[in-house]
C-alpha cells in the first residue's frame, strides 16, 4: 500500500477586469514537501473568457500562464523565480495579487498519488 502525503492545492484564475472580480478557473497548481513534487496544469477555454470580457487580449493571458507553468516546473529562463526551491516557488505563485492571473486560496489535502491527484483536481475545479 503507497503511503499518502500531504499537499496543497490552489486553483489559477484569470480576472479579466480585476474590480468586476469576475474569474475563469482555468488550472490548478499543487505542492508536496516530501516527495519534493510542484506541478500546474491548466486549460484555457478561450470561448469561456471571451464571453466574461469580449475585449481581452488571449495571447496575453497565454503567456501569463505559461510564465506560471515554468516558474512551477523550474525550467530557468527569464524569471529568477524559477531557481528558487519547489516551496518558494509554490508561495510566490500563490502570493495575493491583483493581476490578471491569480490563484484561489490554498487548501490542503491528502493523496497518495500527486500526478493523479492533479490530474482529478484539473478535472473538478477547471474542466466541469
Amino acid at each position: 500500500m503507497q503511503e499518502k502525503c500531504i499537499f496543497e492545492y490552489a486553483v489559477i484564475r484569470v480576472v479579466p477586469r480585476v474590480e468586476r472580480e469576475e474569474f475563469l478557473n482555468v488550472g490548478v497548481i499543487v505542492f508536496c514537501k516530501r516527495p519534493a513534487f510542484l506541478d500546474m496544469k491548466y486549460v484555457l477555454d478561450e470561448k469561456r473568457l471571451l464571453a466574461i470580457d469580449p475585449e481581452i487580449d488571449l495571447a496575453d493571458v497565454q503567456m501569463h500562464l505559461q510564465a506560471y507553468e515554468q516558474i512551477s516546473k523550474g525550467i530557468k529562463g527569464n524569471s529568477p523565480i524559477a531557481e528558487l526551491d519547489h516551496a518558494a516557488r509554490f508561495r510566490w505563485l500563490t502570493a495575493k495579487r491583483s493581476t490578471i492571473v491569480q490563484s484561489s486560496a490554498v487548501h490542503p489535502g491528502l493523496c497518495a498519488d500527486l500526478s493523479a491527484t492533479t490530474e482529478k483536481l484539473l478535472q473538478k475545479l477547471v474542466l466541469v
